[in-house]
């Protein structure tokens, strides 16, 4: 009898840790940017061109990702020291998703 009763507490559980599945982030690098404009990218302190800008990234800076989709063209980013930086301990910020080019591997 006993049994019977923890069945829909262990589907729950199955469907709840199903959900909670997180995003580990994806390597991107600074690309697609004008070399006879500013040639940056510039790195804010949220998705808007009118947030302060912390750091310009040059072409060719390595970052990771923090959420798997763009939000209105920004996409949140850690700034990696070089591709095999995986210490999560760089600047992070925002910046425009349309000069971020994915690494595939």
């Amino acid at each position: 009898m006993r049994l019977k009763h923890l069945a829909p507490i262990a589907a729950l559980s199955m469907i709840l840790a199903g959900s909670a599945l997180a995003y580990s982030g994806e390597d991107y690098v600074v690309c697609n940017l004008d070399p006879n404009g500013d040639n940056f990218l510039a790195l804010r302190s949220c998705g808007s061109s009118k947030c302060q800008m912390l750091r310009t990234l040059g072409p060719g800076t390595f970052l990771l990702t923090l959420e798997p989709y763009a939000e209105s063209g920004w996409r949140q980013v850690i700034v990696k020291s070089g591709l095999d930086d995986h210490s999560y301990s760089g600047p992070d910020g925002w910046v425009y998703d349309k000069y971020i080019c994915r690494i595939q591997y």
